[in-house]
């Protein structure tokens, strides 16, 4: 499936007392290489909310094996698990520079109109721009 990566660079205020990443910034983390993800297809999150589209996190999943710190530059390998239908998954690899894999995830999403606040499948558009 598509596959793309992304990099963060570790700051400051992402860190605990011991330099370590805190772990509530891996959301922030993989938010950003999945609106990544979608400008590498074309594919504008801003516009897709204008057009009425919506996609709420509906599960989120981490495994942490290492410490990311302070002002490490991460790698983060976004995958799309499967086909998307009302529902888009991702699989994630976050690493370190020395390539170490710290964390695994994975996020399942829902496609949501605006106004309705119900479920819709997914765009065409992105369909399309995926190749199915």
């Amino acid at each position: 499936m598509k596959s793309h990566t992304s990099h963060v660079k570790v700051r400051y205020a992402e860190t605990d007392q011991m330099g370590v990443v805190h772990h509530g910034n891996y959301a922030q983390y993989l938010e950003i290489a999945r609106i990544d993800w979608l400008d590498t297809l074309g594919i504008s999150y801003k516009k897709m909310e204008a057009n009425g589209i919506m996609l709420p996190v509906y599960e989120l999943n981490c495994k942490f094996l290492r410490s990311a710190t302070f002002d490490e530059h991460l790698k983060i390998e976004t995958r799309l698990k499967e086909k998307p239908g009302v529902r888009i998954s991702f699989e994630y690899s976050i690493f370190n520079e020395q390539g170490e894999l710290l964390t695994t995830a994975y996020t399942v999403l829902v496609f949501m109109d605006s106004k309705s606040k119900k479920p819709v499948r997914c765009p065409a558009l992105i369909l399309e721009k995926l190749g199915f």
